[in-house]
């Protein structure tokens, strides 16, 4: 009877310092929305692309202006429903959303969106159009690998297909708005569905 005791005691401090250590107020309905959020994005990135395909008048900068106000809309939409549901589930929980866990989270990601970004923007300076999508799709693949040790372990999964859907559309040029559609939204839907139903119902 102790020895079970023992055992029920160290199982709940194991279970608090994983609580505290690891960011578990991510909202699954987080992912469904940026997913949508995504897709609808590339639809209007398709439309900008479709037009100037179609010889309508156009400007390369202008449309590269466009597409990149589109791809930045969608992560500041993304960004913002992330963080107002993740802490609408936290309150819900009596949980506090800016933890310890949030903030390795936050540390680890930015490390490899940030590298990322800086080196989209550098392919999109000297023009390197074709490699843009699978650059993204790599480099937000290795953020959730990062940070899948202080959140749900099905965000290591989900960064694992990113980084290979990154690399099949770079062996694929000329489908880089179907690879992120299918990887920003489709996988981000899938995903955010599964962890809904696991985690926040």
């Amino acid at each position: 009877m102790k020895d079970q005791d023992i055992h029920s005691e160290l199982s709940s401090i194991r279970n608090l310092m994983e609580r505290s250590a690891k960011f578990i107020s991510l909202s699954g309905l987080s992912g469904i929305m940026a997913g949508i959020y995504a897709i609808i994005g590339a639809f209007i990135g398709y439309k900008i692309i479709a037009n100037e395909a179609y010889g309508l008048p156009h400007n390369e900068y202008i449309t590269i202006l466009q597409l990149f106000a589109v791809a930045f809309s969608v992560l500041i939409l993304s960004i913002g429903t992330g963080v107002w549901l993740s802490v609408k589930k936290a309150k819900k929980h009596g949980q506090s959303f800016w933890s310890t866990g949030s903030k390795r989270l936050l540390i680890n990601m930015s490390i490899p969106l940030v590298a990322g970004g800086l080196f989209t923007f550098i392919l999109i300076y000297r023009g390197y159009y074709g490699i843009v999508a699978p650059a993204t799709l790599i480099f937000y693949g290795l953020a959730l690998v990062a940070g899948s040790h202080y959140t749900y372990s099905g965000v290591k999964g989900l960064g694992i297909l990113e980084i290979l859907l990154g690399l099949l559309c770079a062996l694929m040029p000329g489908y880089g708005l179907i690879f992120w559609t299918v990887g920003f939204g489709l996988l981000h839907i899938i995903y955010g569905t599964v962890m809904h139903f696991k985690y926040d119902s």
